[in-house]
């Protein structure tokens, strides 16, 4: 829904700003439920979106004197030049209404239940202070990261599969390496955010390994720190680590 739309996004810190131009007003809510969805995120400021569809055209188009259910008879599907007519009913949304409003709820859902897999690991003992990040598919979740031991990472898997509405675990982006707990024990005061403090031999892409288990993340890394070049980080410099 959202994949072929040029929206520009922003985050720092957690909270993610996200602008561009959008078809109507109803996408407003479904980037605020995409984004809140996903772990690390504290608030979604969707205020630079524009709507392309003109509530003010639609009634105005329509017949002076077709009476209360005037608005009903179109909606728009994407700009206001494109509308299509609708058959007016004095009680039903219209159809592409509903429709949206049923996928909107659909997917308030499956971020909860990513939202209940990541409480529920970091209220378990031996997984809070694992680096663990929970990803939504459908009705499955996606497990990322790293933990202590083999028996943490069927522990994560087993509680995954426990919260309801969970039908499938992946576990093949959890990878064991002991010492996991050591990635997270350095933290940013203000945000809350997982420091790294670069040693020597460090590349960005063994830094994102360490951490998601995929050295390709590098790029997530350098851009939440405003790194222009990845391949210059010095010994001693404190990275930050994003969610």
């Amino acid at each position: 829904m959202l994949k072929d739309l040029d929206l520009q996004v922003q985050e720092k810190g957690g909270n993610v700003t996200v602008t561009g131009m959008v078809p109507n007003s109803h996408y407003e809510t479904v980037v605020k439920v995409v984004a809140e969805g996903i772990n690390g995120v504290k608030s979604v400021d969707t205020s630079g979106l524009i709507a392309q569809e003109a509530p003010q055209q639609a009634q105005a188009a329509a017949p002076q004197d077709a009476g209360p259910s005037a608005s009903a008879n179109t909606v728009s599907s994407g700009p206001a030049s494109a509308q299509t007519e609708i058959a007016p009913t004095s009680s039903a949304k219209p159809a592409a209404a509903s429709s949206m409003d049923a996928e909107i709820k659909e997917m308030e859902d499956r971020s909860k239940i990513a939202k209940a897999v990541h409480q529920a690991i970091r209220n378990n003992g031996e997984l809070k202070d694992d680096p663990i990040d929970v990803l939504q598919s459908g009705k499955s979740v996606i497990l990322r990261g790293v933990v202590d031991s083999d028996h943490e990472q069927r522990l994560a898997e087993k509680l995954a599969r426990e919260v309801a509405g969970v039908s499938g675990v992946d576990i093949s982006g959890l990878r064991v390496a002991e010492g996991a707990k050591e990635l997270t024990r350095e933290k940013d005061q203000e945000t809350g955010d997982t420091v790294y403090t670069v040693q020597s031999g460090d590349t960005l892409g063994a830094i994102a390994q360490k951490y998601y288990g995929n050295a390709a993340e590098y790029k997530k890394i350098a851009h939440y720190n405003n790194i222009s070049n990845p391949d210059l980080i010095k010994v001693g410099d404190q990275i930050k680590i994003p969610g």
